[in-house]
């Protein structure tokens, strides 16, 4: 029987195994090479594993490992597989090498969040798992710097009904039980081109898309003024211009401009509802220039998030933790995870400031911390019963 190697070398492994998601193809990787990693790892620990390939997406699925008696409840560590895309010019040293320095372990994906996995096989190693009263899962991830697919397929057709779930989202091991959500999406305005000398024989994409600015950052303003929740450090929905192109020539009038925004929903608020909005600010645009204005999703959103259920896990959660659950402005699997009916947190090693970030490291003070935490909620939720 194969020996499952010793931390360092699970996060040496994991990190040298290239899981890039992008919308770019150029950049899109595949997750089965990470995915078979941990199916191996987890099955020499006795979970019985099963690979969920992602419907019309090849080289893309996710990993469900479970171990204990085949009873409801329990317990599910959650992550995703997949890293963002990584700037070569910004990285001090190469991404998918593990470096070990200044008590950090430095390589893609060893905070968001790859990671996490190898700290969930060291805690499962410290569990008598042939004890388990209640099942223990693990649930690996495609995509979710992208889409959200794995997390979206795997709550639409899932077979298993844990009561708790954590995921290990870079959070400090601070519990996070509430989010906002995301929209990314375009407004392309479509004019008529021609000669610049005579403007009135045109229709100016780019003075079209300055209404629509106007109405966008009215907008905004509605946002500040009428949502609000207090835990957020901010505590409203945000509205952010990120991108504009329009034009091809100096003297000619500009036939087509694109805005790309970001719409961050506050919990409450679904991705729908806040779409509506938009269209209810663009609707004097649109009504001034029929057909002139349209809106598209760049990619799918991800909901918001708010903690439902039972307070149980965020009570042992903050007594373990030693800090109450707070809100964050960014998004995570949590509101999928949620539709499996379970009390659902965000809990994991590392800090979200490393995530997406030249040089991420994970700080070596977590490779004991999180192990022990994560034993005390298995020991808690798969051993006592309760």
């Amino acid at each position: 029987m194969k020996k499952i190697p010793d931390l360092k070398h699970r996060f040496q492994q994991l990190i040298a195994t290239p899981s890039i998601s992008a919308l770019e193809s150029q950049w899109d990787q595949s997750n089965m090479p990470v995915i078979e990693l941990l199916e191996d790892w987890f099955s020499q620990l006795g979970f019985r594993c099963e690979i969920l390939p992602l419907a019309g997406q090849p080289g893309k699925a996710n990993l469900l490992a479970r171990i204990g008696p085949n009873l409801p409840g329990g317990l599910l560590l959650a992550g995703h597989t997949d890293t963002v895309p990584y700037d070569e010019g910004r990285w001090s040293r190469d991404p998918f090498i593990l470096e070990e320095r200044d008590n950090r372990w430095y390589g893609l994906g060893s905070c968001d969040m790859k990671g996490f996995f190898a700290l969930v096989l060291e805690a499962a190693l410290s569990v008598d798992l042939a004890k388990l009263t209640r099942p223990l899962y693990v649930l690996a991830t495609a995509d979710e710097e992208t889409t959200m697919a794995g997390a979206k397929a795997f709550a639409a057709g899932a077979a298993i009904s844990p009561d708790y779930a954590l995921i290990g989202e870079p959070t400090g091991l601070k519990p996070v039980h509430m989010h906002k959500g995301h929209a990314a999406l375009g407004i392309r305005v479509t004019g008529r081109s021609g000669h610049s000398s005579d403007p009135d024989k045109g229709l100016n994409a780019i003075e079209v898309m300055h209404l629509v600015i106007g109405r966008l950052l009215e907008l905004k303003r509605t946002l500040v003024s009428e949502f609000h929740q207090a835990e957020f450090t901010v505590p409203y929905p945000t509205l952010n211009l990120g991108h504009i192109h329009g034009g091809d020539a100096v003297n000619r009038i500009c036939g087509c401009c694109t805005l790309h925004l970001d719409l961050r929903p506050l919990p409450g608020m679904s991705l729908e509802q806040l779409q509506q909005l938009l269209e209810q600010a663009l609707k004097p645009v649109n009504d001034r220039y029929p057909g002139a204005v349209s809106l598209s999703h760049l990619y799918p959103g991800s909901e918001p998030f708010a903690y439902q259920g039972e307070d149980t896990l965020l009570k042992l959660a903050a007594q373990l933790c030693g800090e109450e659950a707070r809100a964050v402005n960014y998004a995570t699997e949590a509101p999928y995870i949620n539709q499996l009916g379970c009390q659902t947190l965000v809990l994991g090693p590392g800090s979200i400031e490393q995530a997406h970030q030249p040089d991420e490291y994970l700080a070596m003070e977590y490779l004991t911390s999180t192990p022990r935490l994560l034993g005390h909620f298995i020991n808690k939720f798969c051993l006592s019963g309760e």
